[in-house]
């Protein structure tokens, strides 16, 4: 059963991997990120979220900021010593910890994601595609989430309500094709000790990015 959600907000980062310090968006949401939004909006272990399709509403822009980051955190074990009662500084120092990076972003985004689920091994039997389907349309048209989602990172929030129409428009509608190249395509947890990234070759097609049956590279 499938949905379509728009979303859109004011910036967001689709992070490069390969872009180690700067950070640099990719020029359009990644599926990872779009299955993670549907995932703040309506999860449960019984099913599973397949994007169909990404479309590209608005055009794509880009702006330069500069943002403070932590390259530090406190550790587990000094908290659980300090915790303990060990006598130990616990903070990070803002003049040795926190620095300033250079990050290019993508503002004014919209998309919309079409998508369907699928039943998982670990639904129970009182678990049916019908009822799931209820429940994220319900979800969708109250505005309900589990956690805000985002795009790319917390900071950028997202605005979400359900796409209600048969025909999409973009703002590609008369662009017949463009290549956007390898973009991050989600994370294989097969192994969950060394878990690894799946690319595959981004084309766009009249706005529209079709993620069904595309080859996936790891």
């Amino acid at each position: 059963m499938g949905v379509k959600v728009k979303v859109w907000g004011e910036y967001a980062l689709f992070s490069r991997p390969e872009m180690k310090v700067e950070r640099c968006s990719y020029d359009v949401m990644t599926p990872s990120a779009a299955r993670g939004i549907l995932e703040a909006i309506y999860w449960h272990p019984g099913m599973k979220w397949i994007i169909d399709k990404l479309y590209i509403r608005n055009p794509i822009q880009f702006t330069s900021v500069r943002r403070n980051e932590v390259k530090s955190k406190i550790s587990a074990d000094k908290v659980l010593q300090v915790y303990n009662g060990a006598k130990k500084p616990l903070f990070i120092s803002t003049k040795a910890d926190i620095v300033q990076r250079a990050s290019l972003l993508l503002r004014d985004v919209e998309y919309v994601i079409e998508a369907h689920f699928e039943m998982t091994e670990q639904a129970n039997k009182t678990d049916n595609p019908g009822k799931f389907q209820d429940i994220i349309m319900r979800r969708l048209r109250r505005g309900e989430c589990f956690h805000t989602p985002y795009f790319g990172c917390r900071e950028f929030p997202v605005h979400f309500c359900l796409y209600e129409g048969e025909h999409v428009e973009t703002a590609y509608d008369d662009v017949e094709e463009k290549d956007l190249g390898f973009m991050l395509y989600d994370m294989d947890y097969s192994d969950r000790q060394n878990p690894s990234p799946m690319f595959f070759r981004a084309v766009m097609k009249r706005g529209v990015l079709d993620l069904k049956d595309c080859e996936v590279i790891r």
